[in-house]
């Protein structure tokens, strides 16, 4: 078995065939620390914790009898891991599970995370809910305070930093709060395809300027990255300006190709409390 480990992606923005029978080669792992140098970070000494969390709502094999079972799968990669995995030939590869049979659920999840695991360099969680028994119907709404209702002008759709520049002075109060918005939007580095998501920032530290965290929020608007890479760049950059004793973000993005990726990066929290929104 090889999965491919590389700079060069493979699979995205190009076409592609759909095997339907298990071909763990098409992986295709990247290196996580190729994000993190654009922002700063150092990869031997993280500033946070978290994980990724991936939702398969496209998940099919055959039982051992040759009887289709469809089910919602659970993905989670540490936010140690060396890589992430590349979106695309993630769909490919669950796509290569449809014609592929399988004596039980407990073998499709042995498999699974063997093969992800061994993409992303680091102990990748499995969770299967096959005939989608099991998974939460429930719709969620984001906690804390929406910013998206501030009456602001926009006219610079370019990324910047420097939005948060000042908003957190010496001068404002010290609270605990939860901000979230739905207006987080950047597009994918290689089909500049666009990802919708929605984000919740939960601090400790001087109170915030609210309408500087969403003009710092809209600038990812034309941004190219993937999503793992801007919520680790909302959390370097609120760190950097405004300084905060703890912080979590997390994101809930929009599923493509029947996948969605939900990144949580904390120095403080372990698992946020927030399941999926009406868009997912």
């Amino acid at each position: 078995m090889h999965i491919k480990k590389q700079d060069k992606i493979t699979h995205l923005g190009s076409n592609s065939d759909y095997p339907d029978h298990y071909a763990p080669a098409l992986l295709e792992a990247l290196p996580r620390a190729r994000g993190r140098d654009l922002i700063g970070v150092n990869e031997h000494n993280l500033p946070f914790s978290g994980f990724d969390l991936w939702t398969a709502f496209e998940l099919s094999w055959l039982n051992a009898k040759g009887k289709p079972v469809v089910g919602i799968g659970e993905f989670t990669l540490p936010h140690s891991s060396t890589n992430l995995i590349e979106s695309k030939s993630f769909k490919l590869y669950l796509n290569s599970f449809n014609q592929t049979r399988f004596d039980s659920v407990e073998a499709v999840n042995t498999v699974m995370q063997k093969d992800l695991s061994q993409a992303a360099n680091g102990m990748v969680g499995v969770k299967l809910y096959p005939g989608l028994d099991g998974y939460s119907t429930q719709i969620d709404h984001l906690p804390g305070v929406n910013i998206d209702d501030l009456d602001i002008a926009i006219d610079d759709y370019a990324f910047k930093s420097e939005c948060l520049h000042g908003a957190a002075s010496e001068q404002a109060e010290w609270v605990t709060e939860t901000l979230s918005s739905h207006l987080l939007k950047s597009n994918c580095p290689v089909t500049h395809q666009p990802d919708w998501g929605s984000v919740v920032i939960h601090y400790q530290g001087r109170k915030i300027d609210r309408e500087r965290l969403l003009r710092y929020l809209i600038s990812f608007r034309q941004h190219n990255e993937f999503h793992e890479q801007c919520v680790e760049r909302i959390f370097n950059d609120f760190k950097q300006y405004c300084q905060p004793e703890k912080l979590s973000v997390f994101a809930r993005y929009t599923r493509r190709g029947g996948l969605d990726i939900n990144p949580f990066r904390s120095d403080f929290e372990a698992v946020p409390v927030l399941g999926r929104l009406v868009r997912q």
